[in-house]
Order: C-alpha cells, then sequence, then structure tokens
C-alpha cells in the first residue's frame, strides 16, 4: 500500500506469474471480492493494478490492507501479490 491523497487508502497489486491472468482480468476479480460498499477506483496495465479506496467510516487504511491481503489469497488471484510499501 502506498500512500495516497488524504482518505484515500492506494494498493499497488503486481503480476508475480506470467501464467496469472492480465490485470484486465483481475481487476474485476479484486473488485469483486473486495467490499462492495468500498468507493474505489482502478489504474489497470498488463502487469499492474493500482486500487485507490476511499477511506469512509470504519474503513481505515490498515482494513484495506487486510481486506486486500486476504483477496489475494484466493486461487482466482494466484500469481498476484501486493507490491511492498516504501519505508
Amino acid at each position: 500500500m502506498t500512500a495516497g491523497p488524504p482518505g484515500v487508502a492506494d494498493v499497488v497489486v503486481v503480476r508475480r506469474d506470467r501464467a496469472a491472468p492480465t490485470g484486465w482480468t483481475t481487476v474485476v476479480r479484486l473488485l469483486g471480492l473486495l467490499p462492495g460498499h468500498w468507493a474505489c477506483h482502478s489504474e489497470v496495465g498488463r502487469d499492474r493494478v493500482v486500487l485507490r479506496v476511499e477511506l469512509a467510516g470504519a474503513t481505515d487504511a490498515s482494513a484495506v490492507r487486510r481486506a486486500v491481503s486476504c483477496v489475494l489469497a484466493d486461487t482466482a488471484l494466484r500469481g498476484w501479490a501486493e507490491e511492498p510499501q516504501d519505508p
């Protein structure tokens, strides 16, 4: 997860396995598995997806991090991983 504007959490996921589906398929799966009430915007490339999640109510950056981690454990997203944060 990277720092985005205030009130927003940016999560970057990257394709680690060339056999995994491209970003255009992956973003649909990611959005389908994340909480439906979240306002998300995406930037999609072949090997990289940036999700910008608006933080509101009980949704904070750590809730976003936990949810994305759980979603990436789904077998449909095998071959994709969250890009490490800058320290």
